[in-house]
Parts: C-alpha cells; structure tokens; sequence
C-alpha cells in the first residue's frame, strides 16, 4: 500500500496537479490538508474519474482535509471525539484493514497566543483518542500536515527558527507523546538525505535556497512499520508553476 500526505493549500487551486500525482505516482491512499473547500464544493466528479474514492470534512477558506482511496473508504469518522473543535482538522476511515488518520494540526501562530495552547490541547486530545485507535485497530497510519519539526536535523537553521513556533520544546514534546504510543516516523526508518524538507516558505526564495523544514509525517503503527518498504518526499511538485508550500510524503508498506 503506498501512501501519501499533501498539504495542498487549496484543493481548488491544486486540482490539476492533485490529479496528475494521481496519475503519476499512483498511490494507494492519498491524505490532504488544507482543502479550503466545502463539502459542497469538493471535487467528487473528477477524483472519483481518477479512479478513487473520497471521505472529506471541509469548510470555506480554511483548514478542510480528506482521503482519497483506490479501495472503498468504511468506519469514517471526522473531528477528535470528546474534543470540541468547529475546524475541520481530522478525518479517519478504514481501508483494506488498514486505519487511516488524516490530521492537519493546528499551526500556533506565535509561543504567546492563545492558538499555540490550543495546539498544545489539540495534541494533547489526538493523543488520547489515538491511543484508543491504536487499541482497536493495530494496524494504524497517522498521515498529514504535523506543523512540527521534531528534530533540529529537520530545520535548515535551528538557530534562526528557536523561540518559533513549529520547533519549540513543548510542541517537540507533544509529537514525542505520539510516537510513545507505539508510532513511528516513517521517514526515519530509512537512511536519508540531509536537509531534507517538506515545506518551504513561498519569501525570499525559501525553495530555491532549501530553507525549509520537515513539518509533515507519516507515522506507522509497529505493525505497519515494521513492514514498511520505503519513505520519501516528492520535491518536484514543489517546482510546479504556482505550487503548494508543501511537498507531498510517501511511504509504502507491504500489508499482504
């Protein structure tokens, strides 16, 4: 099964390139992030004459995720339950047996205000309810836009991003709470390039000088881990012409 996450920074400004990875990288399941579309407006038609099926929770101008699927798409559920939250960050389905979680967390816009506590909170509810998605399904995938850098490896200068958010201590700490369930972080699984990133700012020629940092994940249950095949991060559709800010990640994992 390959997998693959994309923040794609408006579903309807990206369709065409969505639909070419489609076409290109044929992947099993594709997660999104940041659709900005609502649930009216997604592109059912076209993704489903692409040959996949979709399960989305959206809203207008913000936030919005979805997962897209060659096989039926059963169980969905939108939304952290026991958390009340009106943005449209989590969308979870099961497929071929297999858990997907597709989460698009909250930025934190800055150490001081109120949107970085309710990231903390916002982890600190994923984390719960994951552990009860861990209990029930083993078989567990954890996709999407994580808005933290877990190591100072994944930022192009840590010394110029500390006291930021996306890299601060208690936001490292609530991603480590995830992987202390039994997650691991795909990409890490494998020797990989240094300075390897995901996003990169659109100012100051933040792609062409690779100053970006690795803010989106794919994280595997142990059963799925330890039968993961490879992970990757697709830098050349961060080249296209009007391109999201986000590169899409891969991995693949042998679930026969």
């Amino acid at each position: 099964m390959k997998l693959a996450a994309w923040n794609v920074n408006s579903l309807k400004v990206r369709l065409p390139q969505l639909l070419d990875f489609l076409a290109t990288r044929e992947p099993d399941v594709v997660c999104l992030q940041e659709t900005k579309l609502t649930d009216e407006a997604f592109p059912v038609v076209e993704i489903e004459a692409a040959g996949y099926h979709a399960a989305f929770a959206g809203q207008k101008t913000y936030n919005g995720v979805a997962i897209l699927s060659r096989s039926g798409i059963a169980d969905v559920s939108a939304g952290i339950p026991g958390f009340d939250d009106e943005q449209k960050r989590v969308i979870a389905g099961t497929i071929d047996g297999v858990r997907v979680v597709c989460v698009y967390c909250p930025n934190g816009q800055s150490l001081d205000s109120d949107k970085y506590r309710y990231k903390l909170a916002w982890f600190d509810a994923l984390a719960v309810w994951l552990q009860e998605e861990l209990a029930r399904c083993p078989r567990l995938a954890v996709l999407g836009d994580f808005n933290v850098a877990p190591e100072d490896r994944d930022v192009h200068d840590p010394e110029a991003w500390e006291g930021n958010v996306l890299v601060s201590e208690p936001e490292r700490e609530a991603f480590g709470k995830l992987l202390a369930l039994g997650l691991e972080d795909s990409f890490r699984l494998f020797d990989q390039p240094e300075k390897s990133f995901s996003w990169w700012d659109y100012r100051m020629l933040g792609f062409r000088r690779n100053h970006g940092l690795r803010i989106d994940h794919i994280l595997l249950s142990g059963a799925l881990a330890a039968s993961c095949i490879s992970a990757s991060i697709d830098r050349e559709m961060r080249r296209l012409e009007r391109p999201s800010d986000h590169a899409p990640v891969l991995a693949e994992v042998d679930i026969t």
